[in-house]
C-alpha cells in the first residue's frame, strides 16, 4: 500500500486529495494547522499543529510520520493575500513567501535527512502545488499588475521546486510543480476572484484533485522532474491564448512556461 503525505489537508484541494487517496486505499497522512476536519475520512492519519510558514513544520512532520517512508508527497498548503499597487501588504507578502517558497525547502530537507523519502529506481515523488500565476511568461498586460506576493511567491515556489529536483535527481526522487486549476474555493473568493469563476472555467476542488491524481498516476515520472505542468490544460488560464496561442491548439496536459 503506497504512503501518501498531503501537506495542508484540512480544506480545499488538500482535503480532496487526502480524501480521494484514502478512498483508493492508499495509506494517507495529512497535516493540519490546528485540528483535522470533523468529517475527514476515517482512514487518514493526521499530524496536527503544522504551520508551513513556520520553521518548525519540517521537524513536526518527520516526527509525526514515525519512520514511515513516503511514496508521494504533495505540498498544497497555501495563503492568498489581496494586494494592489496602491495598497501593498508587507505582512501578507512575507506570509505568502514563507508558505509557498521557504516552507517547501525546509520540509523536503527534513523529510530527506530523516530517511523518509524513498530513493533509487522506485524513488519518492514530490508535487509542489504552484499556480499558473507563477509564470512570468503568462503575465500579460490585459491582466494588469498587483497581487505581488501571490504571483511572485508562486514564481519563487517554481524555482525552489526546480532546484530541489536538481539536488534529488541522482537519488531517484522526482519533483514537479503543478497548476491544479482555477478553483471555486474560499481562498479565491476571499480576494474577489469569485466574480471570474464562471467565465474563467473555475472548478470545484474535488474535480481539480481528480485531475491531479490522474496526471500523477499516468504522466509523472523522472522524465518530468523539475518541470511545471497544468494537468487540466489551458482551459482556465486566462492569458493562455494571448501568450501561447489558441486554446484548442494547445495540449492537455500542458507544460507551462516559466
Amino acid at each position: 500500500m503506497p504512503n501518501v503525505l498531503i501537506i495542508g489537508a484540512t480544506r480545499g484541494l488538500g482535503y480532496q486529495l487526502a480524501k480521494q487517496y484514502a478512498q483508493r486505499e492508499f495509506s494517507v497522512t495529512g497535516t493540519a494547522r490546528s485540528a483535522p476536519p470533523k468529517d475527514a475520512h476515517h482512514d487518514i492519519h493526521w499530524i496536527s499543529g503544522v504551520d508551513v510558514a513556520e520553521e518548525s513544520a519540517g521537524k513536526k512532520i518527520t516526527a509525526g510520520l514515525k519512520g514511515h517512508k513516503q511514496d508521494l508527497v504533495i505540498l498544497t498548503a497555501g495563503y492568498f493575500g489581496k494586494e494592489s499597487f496602491d495598497e501593498p501588504d508587507y505582512d501578507a507578502e512575507v506570509k505568502m513567501y514563507k508558505t509557498s517558497a521557504i516552507g517547501p525547502v525546509f520540509i523536503v530537507h527534513h523529510l530527506h535527512k530523516a530517511g523518509l523519502l524513498k530513493t533509487g529506481e522506485n524513488g519518492s515523488k514530490i508535487c509542489i502545488v504552484s499556480s499558473e500565476s507563477g509564470s512570468i511568461t503568462l503575465r500579460d498586460i490585459s491582466e494588469g499588475g498587483g497581487m505581488f506576493g501571490h504571483h511572485a511567491s508562486k514564481a519563487a515556489s517554481n524555482m525552489v521546486g526546480r532546484l530541489l529536483s536538481l539536488d534529488l535527481k541522482d537519488q531517484g526522487i522526482a519533483v514537479v510543480m503543478l497548476h491544479p486549476g482555477f478553483m471555486r474555493t474560499e481562498m479565491t473568493k476571499s480576494v474577489g476572484f469569485d466574480k471570474f469563476w464562471d467565465d474563467g472555467g473555475a472548478v470545484t476542488p474535488d474535480v481539480a484533485a481528480k485531475s491531479m491524481i490522474e496526471w500523477i498516476d499516468n504522466d509523472f515520472d523522472m522524465s518530468k522532474t523539475g518541470q511545471y505542468w497544468a494537468p487540466r490544460g489551458p482551459g482556465d488560464i486566462g492569458t493562455a491564448e494571448a501568450v501561447l496561442g489558441k486554446k484548442e491548439s494547445l495540449p492537455t496536459p500542458l507544460q507551462l512556461p516559466w
